[in-house]
C-alpha cells in the first residue's frame, strides 16, 4: 500500500479553543479481539442511513480507545458509509481524540468506496477544525482513490486543490500524481496534464521516466522516445532509470534492435548497466523462446559479476520448463543457490508443474522433499499440483500421507486444495465417501466451498441414489457458524437459484 512509506498524513494540532480532553483509554488483552468483532458486526448491519447505528454503539462508549477505533475501521474498510458514522459518533464521546492513524484509515475508506463528496467534507472539517494539520501526502492517498476508480480527471483536480488547503504543490506532488496515474494506466491524461503544468516545476529525470514508463506500459514506445529526446533537450542529466525504462518500453513495443542501439548509448554515455537492464532484455528473449539470446545475456551478466535476481532467473526457468528442458531448469537451480540467490516458490512450482504435467511421480515428490530441504515452504499451489497427480494415478496413501504432514508443518488447506482432493476423489470408482470426508473437514474448517465442487459432490450422490447423504451434508452446512456455508446449503439440495442471489450480498467485512 502507498501508505507504507508515507510520512504521517495528518497532525495533531493543539485545539484552537484550549480545550482539556481526557487521556484516551487504551483496551488490550483479550477484551480487545471481542470488542472489534462485535463492533464491527455492528458497524456491518447498520449499513444504510435508516439504520441508527449511534444507538446501537452507545453502550461502548466507555471502552472505546484509539487502538479499538483503528482495529474496526480496518475490519470495516468496505463500509464507507457506516464507518465514517462510526468514526463521528466516536469522536462525539467526550473526552476521546482519534488519533492520526485514524483518520489515515477513514480517509482510505472513503476513497476506496467512492464516496467522494464526503471525503471531501471531511476534510473542509479538518481543516476549518484546526485539530489536525493535512500533509501533503494526504492527497496522495486522494489521487490513487480516483485513479483506481477510472476518474483520472479528478486526481488532477485534487492535486490543482491543494492550494485550497494551504499547501503549495511540490515537484514530488508532481510526480506523485504522474507515477499513479501512469500506474493504473491514465497516462494520455497524465501526459497532458504535464504538458499543462511543467513550466511550474522544476523537472528532474525521474519526472520524464514517469512518463516514459507509463507510455511503455501500454505499448506505445514511440512516445517514450520523444519523452527520452525532450528530457535530452532540456538538459536533465539522464539517469539508469531513465535508461531502463526506455529500454522496456522499447523492447515490449518490439523493439530489441533499437533498444540493444540505446544500451550501447548508455555506455557511451558512462552510465553502467544493473540487474534490472539485463533483467529487460532476458525477460524479452524468455518471451520471444529465443534461448540462445537470453543465456548469451546472463554469459554477459556473469562476465562483469551482475548478479541476477530470484525474477530473472525464474523468468528463464519457467521457459526452460515450457520447453521442457528441465535438467537446464534443474542446473540453473543450483547455479542460483551456489551463487546466493535464494530460490522462491515460483522457483521450484515451474519445475514441478513439469514433472505433475509428466506424470513423474518419483521426481515431482523428491522436488518436493528438496524444497523443504533448502528452506523453503511449499505454497497451496505446490501441493494442488502433487495432489492433483497423486490422485490421478492412484496414489492415494501417498496423498494422505502428505496432506496429513502439512498439518505438522502448520500449512493449512485452502478451497482450492480441498477442491483438487474432492474434485479428483469424485471421479475415483470407490472414493465417493473419501471425497465426502474432505467436504465435511471443510465445512468445520468454515471454509466455504466452490459451487462448481458442492454440485460435483451432489450429482455423484445422486447418480448412486444417496439421497440420505445429500441431506445430511446439507444439514451439517446449515449448522455451520459461517453465513456464506448456510447459504450454499441450497445449491446441496439443488437450488442453484437461491446460491445466486445471495452471492450478490456478500460481507462487507475481512474474514475472521
Amino acid at each position: 500500500m502507498l501508505t507504507s512509506f508515507l510520512c504521517p498524513l495528518v497532525q495533531h494540532k493543539p485545539n484552537c479553543h484550549h480545550s482539556h480532553t481526557l487521556p484516551t483509554p487504551q483496551i488490550s488483552g483479550p477484551l480487545l479481539p471481542d470488542l472489534v468483532n462485535e463492533i464491527s458486526r455492528l458497524v456491518s448491519d447498520h449499513r444504510y442511513p435508516h439504520h441508527d447505528l449511534e444507538l446501537s454503539l452507545n453502550p461502548f462508549s466507555e471502552q472505546m480507545s484509539t487502538n479499538l477505533v483503528e482495529q474496526v475501521l480496518k475490519r470495516c474498510k468496505n463500509l464507507g458509509l457506516s464507518a465514517h458514522r462510526f468514526f463521528l459518533w466516536a469522536k462525539s464521546i467526550q473526552g476521546f481524540q482519534h488519533s492520526v492513524e485514524s483518520y489515515t484509515i477513514l480517509m482510505e475508506i472513503l476513497g476506496s468506496c467512492k464516496q467522494f463528496a464526503i471525503l471531501w467534507d471531511f476534510l473542509i472539517e479538518m481543516r476549518e477544525s484546526c485539530c489536525c494539520e493535512i500533509k501533503s501526502e494526504i492527497f496522495w492517498l486522494i489521487f490513487k482513490a480516483y485513479s483506481r476508480a477510472n476518474l483520472p480527471d479528478g486526481a488532477i483536480r485534487s492535486f490543482i486543490r491543494m492550494d485550497e488547503f494551504g499547501m503549495k504543490p511540490t515537484t514530488r506532488d508532481f510526480d506523485t500524481l504522474l507515477y499513479i496515474l501512469c500506474k493504473r494506466k491514465h497516462v494520455k491524461q497524465a501526459q497532458q496534464f504535464f504538458d499543462q503544468a511543467k513550466s511550474r516545476f522544476l523537472l528532474t529525470a525521474k519526472t520524464y521516466s514517469i512518463l516514459i514508463s507509463g507510455w511503455g506500459k501500454i505499448g506505445d514506445s514511440g512516445k517514450a522516445c520523444e519523452l527520452f529526446q525532450a528530457m535530452l533537450e532540456q538538459g536533465c542529466p539522464v539517469d539508469l532509470l531513465a535508461y531502463n525504462n526506455l529500454l522496456e518500453a522499447l523492447c515490449k513495443g518490439g523493439h530489441v534492435g533499437e533498444a540493444t542501439n540505446v544500451f550501447h548509448d548508455m555506455l557511451s554515455r558512462r552510465v553502467e548497466p544493473d540487474a534490472f537492464t539485463y533483467s529487460i532484455f532476458i525477460r524479452t528473449h524468455c518471451d520471444a523462446n529465443d534461448m540462445r539470446a537470453a543465456f548469451k545475456v546472463l554469459d554477459e551478466m556473469r562476465r562483469c559479476d551482475i548478479l541476477p535476481n530470484v525474477f530473472t532467473y525464474n523468468c528463464i526457468i519457467k521457459r526452460l520448463c515450457l520447453n521442457e528442458n528441465v535438467e537446464e531448469a534443474y542446473q540453473l537451480l543450483d547455479e542460483m543457490i551456489s551463487r546466493g540467490v535464494k530460490p522462491d516458490t515460483w522457483s521450484y512450482n515451474a519445475i514441478q508443474a513439469c514433472h505433475c504435467d509428466h506424470s513423474e511421480v518419483n521426481r515431482a515428490l523428491r522436488l518436493l522433499s528438496r524444497i523443504e530441504q533448502d528452506n523453503c515452504l511449499p505454497d497451496r499451489h505446490t501441493y494442488n499440483m502433487v495432489f492433483k497427480l497423486l490422485i490421478r494415478i492412484g496414489r492415494f496413501d501417498k496423498a494422505t500421507e502428505i496432506w496429513e504432514s502439512m498439518g505438522d508443518k502448520k500449512i493449512y488447506p485452502s478451497v482450492s486444495t480441498y477442491s483438487v482432493m474432492i474434485h479428483g476423489l469424485c471421479k475415483k470408482k470407490g472414493k465417493l465417501e473419501e471425497a465426502c470426508k474432505y467436504f465435511e473437514m471443510m465445512i468445520d474448517e468454515g471454509i466455504p466451498p466452490y459451487v462448481t465442487t458442492i454440485e460435483l459432490l451432489r450429482n455423484r450422490l445422486l447418480g448412486l441414489g444417496l439421497l440420505d447423504q445429500i441431506e445430511i451434508l446439507a444439514n451439517k452446512m446449515r449448522q455451520s457458524t459461517s453465513c456464506s456455508i448456510q447459504e450454499l446449503a441450497n445449491v446441496m439440495v439443488g437450488n442453484r437459484l437461491a446460491h445466486n442471489a445471495s452471492r450478490h450480498d456478500e460481507t462487507d467485512m475481512e474474514s475472521e
